[in-house]
């Protein structure tokens, strides 16, 4: 099975940044679109960004401006820079794969916590 491993998480003050990182193993990572989601407590799981096997990102409205996701193929990790932080972004983040080839499969990391409390 593919492995995604998500750290990076942490509790940081309003304003504050930080970076998250998942890694993939068991598989070729260029195949995979990426995506980093989250989900508060008991709310539904909404995608934070995207990022395709060409280097395209696309973000949430709640996010724009704000985060950054990005992808080293060399080192199969995929990021997500999050800057001005504010309490509404409290949640697990997840990891998500999908592979671009046939047949297609989807892949979830264990999540990592991002508490952003004053």
């Amino acid at each position: 099975q593919v492995q995604l491993v998500e750290s990076g998480g942490d509790l940081v003050q309003p304003g504050g940044s930080l970076r998250l990182s998942c890694v993939v193993s068991g598989s070729s990572f260029s195949i995979y679109a990426m995506g980093w989601y989250r989900q508060a407590p008991g709310k539904q799981r909404d995608l934070v960004a995207s990022i395709t096997n060409g280097g395209s990102a696309t973000y949430a409205d709640s996010v724009k401006g704000r985060f950054t996701i990005s992808r080293d193929n060399a080192k199969n990790t995929v990021y997500l820079q999050m800057n001005s932080l504010k309490p509404e972004d409290t949640a697990v983040y997840y990891c998500n794969a999908r592979r671009t080839l046939l047949p297609a499969r989807n892949y979830w990391g264990q999540g990592t916590q991002v508490t952003v409390s004053s």
